[in-house]
């Protein structure tokens, strides 16, 4: 398949197989195209990127978008959490209770069923109708945008901090007695009405349980940015509360099996305490990077997460205890087990405060460069004529971007500039899509681009061109134009990009990656995240030959 570009008709050849993948693929990170964004009318950008090169890339940007992962991995993560809740002590010890209930009350253990069925129906509606009236309230836009918004995430950082507190035990969330007394009143009087009361009166008893890690997942799914991610993760945490009163009302006899109540569902609800602190860091972490704080290293964030995990520890095998807990007179098989995972989680983290890698945590971690000490800091492959040989003395933004930069590789922060190095070094530009907030960038960069063989290529054969779509410092007041592509005006460094992006290439998630040459005409088809270093090697060198092919053409 040939794809024109430019007004000169260069015809750069592409794979007929799409080497995109999808896997591990998800549209969170992203800076949205709202009132808040725009597309740059700013004419020094090179416009030749024509309608064919943009619909080619649109076409690949449709196919990650397709994928409906980011809504099952919500959904799962709802599922997780409603069982989670289950073992919790406002609702475990109530399985047995409701179950006998319905079936007393029934006379017959069709009707029992009957009515646990309707039971576990009316959970579901309750939690999914919750979160309807989540997305409802703030709508998509407004869902998407809490990704990089700093006022939010120092509100889910506070949120989530309160929530494990009170998991420790520290105070209980608990919703007006009065209104559980009312629902109460209302389940007795019988039929579906009753029973969808009696639901309801679950819902509300059980708030102090139930309440931090709905809060979670709703913040999680929120800031996703999906228009369904709150009703679907709802509809997973319903569900995993629903069916074990419809199974156990189904196989009564079942219920013998069940582990008795007793100290162990408080040690799940403080084990899910010290998570919810751990989790909440990841929300600081992303104000302090979004603007600019840089107080919240890599190494102070590892040491509070190995300060928690090994408190965790200490907590399982017995050596703390909290205000609810029962003494812990010898470990359970079940809780040496998680003792010795946390454990080996603490020693895996500890060789990040010298600069490891910590791949398996990429995703969660700042940037390597925020780290103050690190043993590998000094190792690079680049071309050092690459760094040297271009007239531009300066790079402009560079400051700003000091916390992204990656060891060994020359980025550029200015799309002019960029054009300009590769006009000067004959090379092809390779433009990351990235953000501060970015989960999947940070994984790519730390899985895939830290291979030698594609740290290498990238390296010594492109010019480095990182856009960082979620920037919040603002433009000059001369360069705060209105958008050509939605009308809306550009405030920022990452409102100018991120509608760029959204604009020529069809697309608004990132990690989003394209090479192009000097004069922006695309030459291979772009793609998002993929782990796979061979494909990245394979994508790396496909747009090399076809800027070498066409004789790089400037």
């Amino acid at each position: 398949m040939l794809i024109t570009t430019g007004p000169a008709s260069a015809k750069v050849v592409t794979q007929e197989t799409d080497t995109v993948s999808t896997a591990g693929l998800e549209f969170t990170d992203v800076q949205p195209v709202t009132a808040d964004t725009a597309v740059t009318t700013d004419t020094s950008i090179n416009k030749s990127v024509t309608p064919t090169a943009i619909k080619a890339a649109g076409a690949i940007a449709q196919k990650e978008v397709e994928k409906p992962k980011t809504l099952w991995q919500i959904f799962i993560a709802g599922l997780l959490g409603g069982f989670a809740a289950l073992v919790m002590p406002c609702i475990y010890p109530l399985l047995p209770l409701t179950v006998s209930y319905f079936t007393k009350k029934a006379g017959s253990r069709s009707k029992g069923i009957l009515h646990s069925v309707i039971y576990g129906v009316s959970i579901v509606v309750i939690y999914v109708s919750l979160g309807l009236i989540i997305t409802l309230v703030f709508g998509s836009d407004a869902l998407n945008a809490l990704a990089s918004n700093g006022v939010f995430n120092l509100f889910f950082f506070l949120l989530l901090i309160v929530f494990g507190v009170s998991f420790l035990g520290a105070f209980e969330l608990t919703l007006p007695s009065s209104l559980a007394n009312k629902l109460d009143e209302n389940s007795d009087k019988g039929g579906l009405a009753g029973l969808f009361f009696m639901a309801a009166t679950l819902v509300v008893v059980s708030f102090s349980c139930t309440g931090p890690i709905i809060g979670t997942l709703l913040v999680e799914a929120a800031s996703k940015g999906e228009r369904l991610a709150p009703a679907i993760g709802m509809l997973g945490f319903s569900l995993a509360l629903a069916i074990p009163f419809t199974l156990f009302a189904l196989f009564p006899s079942a219920l013998k099996s069940l582990p008795k109540s007793g100290g162990w569902l408080n040690s799940v609800k403080v084990v899910l305490g010290f998570l919810e602190l751990a989790f909440a860091l990841k929300f600081l972490s992303n104000v302090d990077l979004a603007y600019h704080w840089n107080w919240f290293d890599r190494e102070v964030f590892l040491s509070l997460w190995i300060a928690i995990a090994f408190l965790l520890g200490l907590y399982l095998i017995g050596k703390i205890k909290f205000s609810h807990d029962s003494d812990v007179p010898y470990l359970s098989v079940p809780r040496t087990f998680l003792a010795v995972i946390v454990f080996a989680f603490v020693a895996y983290m500890i060789p990040g405060l010298w600069g490891a890698p910590l791949k398996t945590l990429s995703g969660f971690l700042p940037p390597p460069a925020t780290q103050d000490f690190n043993l590998s800091a000094g190792v690079s492959s680049a071309d050092e004529t690459s760094v040297q040989a271009v007239s531009i003395k300066e790079k402009k933004y560079e400051k700003l971007f000091v916390n992204g930069k990656h060891a060994g590789l020359n980025e550029w922060y200015d799309y002019d500039q960029a054009m300009q190095v590769s006009k000067e070094l004959g090379k092809p530009v390779l433009i990351d899509f990235t953000g501060w907030v970015c989960a999947n960038c940070r994984k790519m960069e730390n899985e895939v681009w830290s291979d030698p063989a594609v740290h290498k290529r990238l390296a010594n054969d492109f010019v480095m061109l990182e856009l960082y779509v979620d920037e919040k410092t603002e433009l000059p007041a001369a360069d705060q134009k209105i958008s050509e592509f939605s009308g809306k005006k550009i405030k920022t460094i990452g409102n100018k990009w991120s509608d760029y992006e959204a604009s020529k290439f069809n697309v608004n998630s990132q990690p989003y990656y394209v090479i192009v040459n000097a004069k922006g005409d695309v030459l291979v088809p772009p793609q998002g995240a993929n782990y796979d270093v061979n494909n990245y090697i394979e994508f790396l060198d496909s747009g090399k030959a076809a800027y070498q092919k066409n004789n790089g053409r400037n």
